[in-house]
């Protein structure tokens, strides 16, 4: 009897225990879902391919990492890449979820164009833009350069092969009727290119990012940088022919530049894989869009919903990022 009474004593003991856990358990469940600032769900995680450390990429994809990772159940991985065409190739694999892309590069993977002629990527969809890359030929004050047209003959940078800077220095080129053979042509990185120009080992770069870029900045630090104009028939001819273009210009101040420098622009955007949740997406959108205070990079004001649609031209948006914009009031 007195086993008995033992037993059925200890079995009240553990189930009591075991009810205070649970009760314990679910309240600390609810604290970390209100200081989470999401839903309290697993994390996911996800890789956010953007570019080299000495573009923009590189350092608002850590900013912009941050805010998802702390408003959604989304766990953001930043990663440094060849930028927007090899950001594209990534997505293709399945190897990242979400990447920085120009808009021209991303619509050029989508149709099947340029460098991806014939072999277009169908597992990409849009976040939204978020600022304007200025196309940017940088050279200094002792190369003598003034011109696109003086580039003939000289060592020129014209991006990592495969980049969106690359494709848009071709363009650039074709439009002042040069190509390749007119220079000496040099497929470098950002860093690269400028340390290139500060040895003396090539003579300008094209660099297609949002100003300043880092890259250059080092550079006018101990050089006198020149940003090489477009004339504004050449700038017209290009916008013509190749639409994701639009006119722009580098400030004055800007790498201690003395006077606005005339040149054309593309939007950066984001780009993800569709197979990404709806319910995700959209709160990854929102929690971007809604937070740009957050950012401390000089491109953070020019993130907003009101523009984010801007420079897409036909490209689908994400389910997620569709459904933000739509209750926003914002169309393309």
């Amino acid at each position: 009897m007195k086993k008995i009474r033992s037993s059925l004593l200890f079995v009240m003991i553990l189930t009591l225990t075991m009810i205070i856990a649970a009760c314990g358990n679910a309240g600390n469940e609810d604290v970390a879902g209100e200081e989470g600032g999401n839903s309290g769900g697993e994390k996911q995680n996800l890789s956010l391919l953007t570019g080299g450390t000495g573009g923009t990429y590189y350092p608002l994809g850590g900013q912009i990492g941050k805010i998802i990772s702390d408003n959604t159940d989304a766990n953001i991985t930043p990663q440094t890449s060849g930028a927007s065409a090899e950001n594209m190739e990534t997505l293709r694999a399945g190897e990242a979820e979400i990447a920085f892309s120009q808009t021209d590069i991303a619509a050029y993977a989508i149709e099947g164009k340029e460098m991806f002629e014939g072999d277009p990527i169908d597992n990409i969809q849009a976040i939204g833009s978020i600022y304007p890359e200025t196309v940017q030929l940088v050279t200094t004050e002792k190369s003598g350069i003034k011109s696109v047209e003086d580039l003939k003959g000289k060592s020129v940078s014209v991006g990592a092969p495969g980049s969106g800077a690359y494709i848009n220095a071709m363009q650039i080129l074709e439009i002042h009727g040069l190509t390749t053979e007119d220079i000496k042509a040099e497929n470098l990185s950002f860093d690269e290119s400028t340390d290139g120009i500060q040895s003396g080992n090539i003579d300008a770069a094209f660099v297609t990012a949002g100003t300043p870029t880092g890259a250059v900045e080092a550079l006018s630090a101990q050089n006198d940088v020149v940003i090489i104009p477009l004339a504004d028939d050449k700038i017209d001819a290009l916008i013509k022919q190749y639409p994701h273009y639009s006119k722009d210009t580098v400030a004055t101040g800007t790498y201690n530049i003395e006077a606005d420098v005339n040149t054309v622009a593309v939007k950066a955007m984001l780009v993800v894989t569709n197979d990404l949740k709806e319910d995700l997406v959209y709160e990854m959108t929102k929690a971007l869009y809604e937070n740009t205070d957050k950012i401390t990079h000089a491109k953070g004001e020019f993130i907003t919903p009101e523009t984010a649609l801007q420079g897409l031209g036909d490209m689908e948006l994400h389910p997620g990022a569709a459904k933000y914009f739509e209750e926003k009031g914002i169309t393309q």
